[in-house]
């Protein structure tokens, strides 16, 4: 190697190696197992009922919306951040796509083509980066804590949907969103469970297999050692954060053609359910630690917990207290596993 070149970043930013990995795969594998033994548990008490093609269905479509935010949140609680802006920026995004598919028809979109659902995606996805541009920007570049700037614009944005929205929620979805992706399906297949398996699947790749995807673990493990090693960590950060606004905006459309509404309450709990479903699905807060694939897991663990407790009977006001109960022995879990190894 000559005195004017610079030696190869790659090595330099790997995850922090084997045992990051290894943690990671346990993790993994340990939360389906909480899974299997769930659905075993309610298929062994109704079975008639739990162990249906139409229960397995209806659970997988309502829970590609917050599948979709929890891959975003993914990235981001790998770095070490958090984001709890993603629930408002949804229902921001779905305000500004139904009234720009609103304004375009006349003041009511229903009757509308696939032209004006395609500006209204375009105006969702634009919305939510923006937010994530901004979330990341402040963070990466200001140097302020991801908690205080997501926690800002948390209230910023819904407060911003509710100004444009006169505090109201915004009908006038065109028939063909509703119909064509809402409600659809492809051989059977919801059509919403279609494009949130493969949100899922670009981001498990995109996580695993890339250079994009190893700087987000290693900025999470050791943000110092990838800076020395000559990688931008606040233009990452600020692309992790923009990856996160747009998926959320993405998960405002789905929900728009879903509900045919852009609905400004209903969401209250969105950021908190997607954060639980990424640390339940092994994705360390400490950061470095995760993968998509872990977060599929851990988003359906109350999804099942909720519907098994509404088939058996089950009073639904105990869901959250399991799924607090569950989602403290995974993070304890996590640091009594990090201690361990760390004591080695």
């Amino acid at each position: 190697m000559t005195a004017g070149e610079k030696a190869p970043l790659e090595p330099d930013v790997q995850p922090r190696s084997t045992p990051e990995r290894g943690l990671a795969t346990s993790n993994t594998l340990w939360i389906g197992l909480v899974l299997l033994v769930l659905v075993a548990v309610f298929g062994a008490l109704r079975p008639d009922a739990v162990l249906t093609a139409f229960t397995l269905q209806t659970t997988l479509v309502e829970t590609s919306v917050l599948l979709v935010l929890s891959v975003g949140m993914t990235f981001v609680i790998i770095t070490a951040g958090i984001d709890l802006s993603v629930g408002s920026v949804l229902v921001f995004s779905g305000v500004t796509a139904a009234m720009a598919m609103n304004a375009v028809s006349g003041g009511d979109a229903t009757g509308a083509g696939w032209g004006t659902v395609l500006l209204g995606l375009a105006v969702a996805l634009a919305s939510g980066a923006a937010w994530g541009l901004l979330n990341g920007l402040l963070i990466a570049r200001a140097g302020i804590p991801p908690l205080i700037v997501t926690l800002g614009s948390f209230g910023a944005a819904l407060g911003a949907g509710q100004l444009l929205s006169d505090g109201s929620n915004v009908s006038g979805v065109p028939d063909v969103l509703a119909d064509g992706l809402g409600t659809g399906t492809w051989f059977g297949v919801p059509n919403l469970v279609l494009l949130a398996a493969a949100v899922t699947a670009v981001g498990a790749l995109l996580l695993s297999t890339t250079r994009f995807g190893r700087h987000t673990h290693a900025i999470g493990s050791n943000a110092e050692a990838v800076r020395r090693a000559g990688v931008s960590v606040s233009g990452h950060l600020v692309k992790v954060y923009l990856l996160a606004g747009v998926l959320a905006g993405l998960a405002g459309f789905m929900a728009l053609a879903y509900f045919r509404v852009a609905s400004i309450t209903g969401h209250d709990t969105d950021n908190l359910n997607a954060i639980a479903g990424v640390v339940l699905g092994g994705t360390s807060l400490f950061g470095g630690v995760g993968s998509v694939v872990g977060t599929v897991l851990g988003v359906f663990i109350p999804a099942v917990l909720r519907k098994g407790f509404v088939i058996v009977g089950v009073n639904v006001y105990w869901q959250p207290i399991a799924v607090a109960v569950v989602l403290v022995a995974a993070v304890w879990f996590d640091q009594s596993r990090r201690r361990a190894r760390n004591r080695r």
